[in-house]
């Protein structure tokens, strides 16, 4: 057997299996919906949250995913600012003016400039906030909280790299080849992860439909 096999973390039996569970942070008694791998010499095979537990999970930088937010925060403030002032000279341009009832060209740019006008000062808040926020590492005192960079495993496998911000929700950040989205505790997922730990199950509703994800991993 592998070395993984040979040091038994827990005296815990893997469902359907006459073996001890292997020292794999990542297992979980919950199986439904998780994969099995087959062990190396052996007919047996374990359940776990995500990753194969003779491999060590990704790792992400936590920092380096708050600076690139800040920094995407920050480009489409700049792009959004330059189209609020291009729809406001649209709209009071001369030849926008409405000479009739009919005329709704002026009426239409006002519109836009109004609404862009609105999602620049939104992204400058979301900055705001996002910048004033503590990035502190995980505390296990505290569980889950606002700056935590978190991994979650849903019922079918998939997993999705999560950072809990004060703002900002909805933007998607690429690091390391990794998608991660920013989430607030405004949403119910949000909400659901705080003070939670490693290894806890969430769940959420959602128009009346259930789900389940575990927590893998927090920074």
């Amino acid at each position: 057997l592998s070395t993984t096999l040979q040091k038994i973390s827990q005296e815990a039996f893997i469902p359907g299996s006459n073996i001890q569970r292997a020292d794999c942070p990542h297992y979980s008694t919950r199986t439904e919906g998780l994969r099995r791998i087959n062990l190396p010499g052996t007919r047996a095979t374990i359940a776990d949250c995500r990753h194969d537990p003779r491999e060590k999970p990704p790792l992400m930088n936590k920092n380096a995913v708050y600076l690139l937010m800040l920094e995407k925060l920050e480009i489409d403030l700049d792009v959004l600012q330059r189209a609020a002032q291009t729809a406001y000279e649209a709209a009071t341009h001369a030849e926008n003016i409405a000479e009739n009832k009919y005329d709704t060209l002026g009426l239409e740019a006002s519109y836009l400039a109004t609404g862009q006008a609105r999602r620049v000062e939104e992204i400058r808040q979301a900055l705001k906030n996002c910048q004033a926020m503590v990035l502190a590492p995980f505390n296990p005192a505290q569980g889950i909280e606002v700056g935590a960079l978190v991994n979650l495993e849903a019922g079918n496998g998939s997993g999705q790299w999560l950072f809990l911000a004060p703002d900002a929700a909805g933007l998607k950040l690429v690091q390391d080849g990794q998608t991660v989205t920013v989430i607030t505790p405004r949403s119910p997922l949000g909400a659901a992860l705080l003070g939670k730990q490693p290894e806890d199950e969430v769940l959420i509703n959602i128009a009346g439909v259930s789900q389940g994800f575990t927590v893998c991993e927090v920074e």
